[in-house]
């Protein structure tokens, strides 16, 4: 069974950085679309940026493009998320995900890992 495992969630206070990564339990990922989406209390789950499996195609919300940066090691089967200039309203439960074609369409990945929180104070 495909796992995706996030870590690097935590506190940090505002303005401050915090790097997510994602691993992924099989090889055959590397072929995939990688994505991070988020869940805020009373929120519905949101893209927050996503990757083709050649890196060639990126997508980003608006509300991180310039502050987030999303990446990928196909070698390491592990996706990550650099996410600078934090603010409180990024404060959310981060997922991994994975899923067989570039869209930012949450329900067109098949594959979603259980989470990492990021909480930013103010």
């Amino acid at each position: 069974q495909v796992q995706l495992v996030e870590s690097g969630g935590g506190l940090v206070q505002a303005g401050g950085s915090l790097r997510l990564s994602c691993v992924a339990s099989e090889r055959t990922l590397s072929y995939y679309t990688m994505g991070w989406f988020r869940q805020a209390p009373g929120k519905e789950r949101e893209l927050v940026a996503c990757i083709s499996w050649r890196s060639t195609n990126i997508a980003y919300a608006d509300s991180v493009r310039g502050r987030f940066t999303i990446s990928r090691d196909n070698a390491k089967n592990t996706l990550y998320l650099q996410m600078n200039s934090l603010k409180p309203e990024d404060t959310a439960v981060y997922y991994c995900a994975a899923g067989p074609k570039f869209t930012t369409d949450s329900l067109e990945y098949d594959h979603w890992g259980r989470g990492t929180q990021v909480t930013v104070s103010s």
